[in-house]
């Protein structure tokens, strides 16, 4: 028998009898209307409490201290482990943000990934990201992977030098190449 409009209904315990109260004695929910007696519950409205009132007592959340910081500008970067991307792709996969996307592995509105290193990693991918945990480096370039950090609006980020590099570059030169230059 096929479903038409005219043989449509809910499955048996689907729907449930309204509760008729104020039906007189012989309902059982008649006079107060299962209220009870008088006081802020039995009239009518919401109880006319807003949500965190305590009777005029100082609510809890005004009684406790304000604590910490919440940073606006904090973006929270997705997390994905390296063992997620094992079982999901291929060796030589070419592996990104959109890609991921695609593959329904995160969320659509996911602007920052981070990979992290938990699990372990045998195919060799070439992972683009804007984070990547140091377990998750080694992992992927033990396993003869690529890694390339990207900024959070997809270009590639800037390689900064550290100043121990910086520093060693100018001890090597000799003294007199250095008051050339200047």
């Amino acid at each position: 028998m096929t479903i038409t409009l005219h043989n449509l209904h809910p499955n048996p315990g689907a729907t449930k009898k309204r509760k008729r109260v104020g039906r007189g004695p012989g309902s059982g929910r008649g006079k107060t209307s299962v209220r009870g007696q008088k006081g802020q519950k039995s009239r009518t409205g919401s109880h006319g409490a807003r949500v965190g009132f305590e009777g005029g007592q100082m609510p809890i959340q005004l009684r406790l201290p304000k604590r910490g910081f919440n940073n606006p500008f904090r973006v929270e970067a997705y997390p994905i482990n390296v063992s997620t991307l094992e079982e999901r792709f291929e060796a030589g996969a070419t592996i990104d943000l959109d890609i991921l996307r695609t593959a329904g592995i995160v969320p659509r509105k996911t602007k920052v990934l981070k990979v992290l290193g938990s699990g372990t990693l045998s195919k060799n991918f070439s992972i683009t990201a804007q984070r990547f945990s140091k377990s998750a480096i080694a992992k992927i370039e033990a396993a003869g992977g690529t890694v390339t950090v990207t900024s959070r609006k997809g270009s590639p980020a800037p390689v900064r030098e550290s100043s121990e590099s910086s520093a060693s570059t100018l001890s090597e030169q000799p003294l007199s190449a250095l008051s050339e230059e200047e």
